[in-house]
């Protein structure tokens, strides 16, 4: 029976990139009691691999599309990311417990590094992005630090830190079904994912875009995947609670899960963040006048730059004085900024690359936000 620690389990596998046996035992366990009604699910309604390991469990956690908000947090810029394949690579050539030095480690990516330009590390940009790169490493655990502290290489490359390799690092990357070489585009990726997927593909888009997402939108009228919720909607909806404490939301033009007790590893809106305050702010103002602000048929509002900055002016001049001190004093410009980068974080809103047009998603509209009458008095805010 899927009960109640098979439940607990799958949310960790949601959420987690791995459980390490070494780390947390007991979780570790609990995956493994629960295998078979864990993999029966996993495979039936999202059409992943599970993986078992001596070492770990691992849910490999492919998305039906590709969003801007995915990736690793802590990486800033594509260089982290090339970086990053240099140091697997060059890992994956090193035995369990082998111990190499960074400055070792930083000849070898130099000589491997593939883009246009080399590496340099007298470079302070170059640098920084081995940091970020290394703290990557760790942070997955596919490195542990001897001795020494690579945030010192920031201000100076000669800096030197003693790693080891651990036994995670040959399972980091998933296995393809071909050579990795073969694909000309990430494209070619997911086109074969879905070969291997043929079977109930709709069902398992749907639970991929209800579980990873933020949530999903109603791209047209015809949209196959919101039909889909559309018309099975109690039976995802009872699905989904069988199996998990969300609860499926589903509106005109967007569709969600939704958690009543969120637990401390969940990453809920709004979060502790002062930029999901003034999105909820914003939410408030856009509902107070319905007939100014008007969606189109997909139920999205539509801004340009000036208009969006004269809302954003608006709001400071309603609420700013309970504003965090960091947005009271930047510009609407920098407001701006951070507002559109949270938008498209929680698939809220986006916008054209020329930044002639910005558009407001139907979900941003599910929850709204306001200080009480009092705030300014000393209350606090809700």
């Amino acid at each position: 029976m899927f009960d109640g620690k098979a439940v607990q389990a799958l949310d960790l596998l949601l959420h987690r990139y791995w459980i390490l046996r070494s780390e947390e035992p007991e979780l570790y366990q609990l995956v493994r009691e629960r295998e078979k009604v864990l993999r029966r699910y996993i495979d039936e309604k999202l059409g992943l691999r599970l993986l078992i390991h001596q070492h770990f469990v691992k849910l490999e956690k492919i998305p039906a599309e590709p969003e801007p908000w995915m990736g690793i947090q802590l990486f800033q810029e594509p260089l982290d990311y090339a970086i990053f394949c240099c140091a697997l690579s060059y890992i994956e050539g090193k035995a369990v417990d082998e111990q190499f030095l960074l400055s070792e480690f930083c000849e070898e990516i130099q000589n491997d590094f593939p883009g246009d330009y080399p590496l340099d590390w007298t470079l302070y940009a170059h640098r920084k992005s081995l940091i970020r790169t290394m703290k990557g490493l760790l942070e997955f655990r596919l490195l542990r630090t001897i001795d020494g502290d690579i945030g010192r290489f920031d201000h100076n490359e000669e800096q030197e830190v003693l790693y080891e390799a651990t036994p995670y690092s040959r399972y980091f990357l998933r296995t393809f079904p071909e050579d990795f070489s073969a694909y000309a585009k990430w494209e070619e990726l997911l086109e074969d994912e879905w070969k291997a997927n043929q079977e109930d593909e709709r069902r398992k888009r749907v639970y991929r875009k209800l579980f990873f997402s933020p949530g999903l939108h109603r791209n047209d009228i015809q949209d196959p995947d919101f039909l889909y919720i559309r018309q099975f909607r109690n039976r995802l909806s009872e699905d989904i609670e069988q199996h998990s404490d969300y609860r499926l939301q589903v509106y005109k033009n967007t569709a969600f899960l939704a958690i009543s007790e969120p637990k401390q590893h969940h990453r809920v809106f709004p979060d502790t963040k002062s930029s999901t305050d003034l999105l909820l702010q914003l939410s408030d103002e856009l509902h107070s006048d319905p007939e100014r602000y008007v969606p189109n048929e997909r139920g999205e509002l539509l801004f340009t730059e000036g208009e969006f900055d004269q809302l954003i002016d608006k709001l400071r001049a309603d609420h700013g004085t309970g504003w965090a001190k960091l947005y009271r004093e930047k510009s609407t410009g920098a407001v701006r900024a951070d507002l559109l980068e949270a938008l498209g974080s929680w698939m809220m809103g986006d916008f054209d690359l020329d930044g002639s047009l910005i558009r407001i998603k139907p979900l941003l509209g599910v929850l709204t936000g306001a200080y009480p009458a009092d705030y300014e008095q000393g209350g606090e805010k809700s």
